[in-house]
């Protein structure tokens, strides 16, 4: 078995391209290479720069090879499908630029759905109408990276968007061909969303083609979900912990990837609020570590 382990730009505070806080491209790709990776995410498309000539050269300098993408827009909002589509086609472009493989779909944050993150038996539903032309936008993304990029397309169940719990990523498994969508999966969101991570891998370990490494306090998950604390906030409280401190079973994840002869990119996602003065090197650090500790 082949594993390799990469990092991502959120690790960094990195969500939106053209956030003012964020650190410059040429700082995450040497912190990341410095804290021991020999891959990094592309992040929000626009964060680095889309001439490949330019990012071939910083990537090549630091030893770093690109591992994937990701389109973190509103598939759930009609209104937005330009945007989607803008994501999702220059992702594609950069990614096969640098010969990545991994294009991962998230369905970005709603405000109908913040309210109730980690509460799945409180969150608004979609109809069936409504359902059914979400599910479609994303099937057309999936098939636009699969068949005209040549990549390997996931998706990926993020807390307050309408690809969050469990059933909902499973209807989604069970209605969209395995051919153009298989399932990057993170560890944390899953157990965020109020599942059990470890059984859903056993269950699907076959259709999982890359993985997101990312940990939860359960501490803070208590706390938030006694307190109905929104996305945002739990954020800013550190729902997101270093791997190894929170209630995700990495052993377990490890033996199940074992077993299976998975083979590829893990990449570690430490989510941090970059208002509360994080320590993203040393978070960067650490998690490598422990995941050296345990095998990976």
């Amino acid at each position: 078995m082949t594993i390799q382990i990469g990092n991502a730009p959120c690790s960094w505070g990195v969500e939106f391209a053209n956030d003012p806080r964020n650190p410059a491209w040429q700082t995450v790709l040497k912190q990341c290479a410095e804290a021991g990776y020999t891959g990094i995410e592309l992040g929000p498309v626009g964060f680095m720069p889309e001439d490949p000539a330019i990012l071939a050269e910083a990537l090549d300098e630091n030893g770093l090879e690109l591992i994937g993408g990701v389109v973190f827009r509103a598939f759930h909002d009609a209104s937005q499908w330009d945007d989607v589509m803008d994501g999702a086609v220059r992702t594609c472009k950069a990614l096969t630029a640098h010969g990545a493989q991994h294009l991962v779909l998230i369905d970005s944050i709603s405000p109908r759905r913040a309210p109730t993150a980690g509460r799945a038996d409180e969150a608004e539903q979609m109809d069936k109408a409504e359902w059914t032309t979400f599910r479609d936008r994303i099937a057309t993304v999936a098939k636009l990276g699969t068949e005209e990029y040549g990549l390997t397309v996931g998706i990926h169940a993020h807390a307050a968007g309408f690809i969050d719990f469990e059933p909902e990523l499973e209807r989604l498994l069970d209605e969209v061909d395995e051919k153009i969508l298989k399932i990057c999966f993170d560890t944390g969101h899953h157990s965020y969303a109020g599942f059990d991570p470890v059984a859903f891998m056993k269950r699907h370990i076959d259709r999982i083609s890359y993985m997101h490494f990312k940990d939860i306090d359960p501490v803070v998950k208590a706390d938030v979900l006694d307190n109905r604390t929104g996305f945002y906030d739990a954020c800013g409280k550190g729902i997101f912990c270093n791997l190894g401190d929170g209630d995700v079973d990495f052993p377990a994840v490890r033996q199940i990837l074992l077993d299976a002869g998975f083979e590829g990119w893990c990449t570690v996602e430490q989510d941090c609020d970059p208002l509360l003065d994080p320590d993203p090197v040393g978070d960067a650090k650490a998690n490598r570590a422990y995941l050296q500790s345990i095998g990976f």
